[in-house]
């Protein structure tokens, strides 16, 4: 079974530590606990949604807002540069949280 943490408990993503396939569950571990499934093949040190996040919507890993969606992220998807953009370290105002 693949593995997954999750860093802060109010992070709506978790990180693979095994690469892991479409439904597949995946066990977590860190500060959050139980399995999610995935709907699509996640690799090693990829992030998955652990809730359904709306478009807009921001990511939070570690606790902090690491990118805003840019479409709807259903549980167990993969959270990459697909559906996400990232608010750290652009150098603009607008990316500035």
């Amino acid at each position: 079974m693949a593995r997954a943490i999750v860093l802060n408990g109010d992070d709506n993503v978790a990180t693979l530590v095994d690469s892991a396939r479409k439904g597949e569950a995946v066990q977590l571990a860190g500060n959050a606990k139980g399995l999610v499934d995935l709907v699509r093949d996640v690799a090693f040190g990829h992030k998955f949604a652990l809730r359904p996040i709306a478009k807009g919507e921001t990511i939070l890993k570690y606790g902090k807002v690491i990118g805003q969606a840019t479409d709807a992220i259903a549980t167990g998807d993969h959270v990459h540069v697909h559906n996400v953009e990232a608010l750290r370290g652009r150098g603009d105002k607008q990316g500035a949280r």
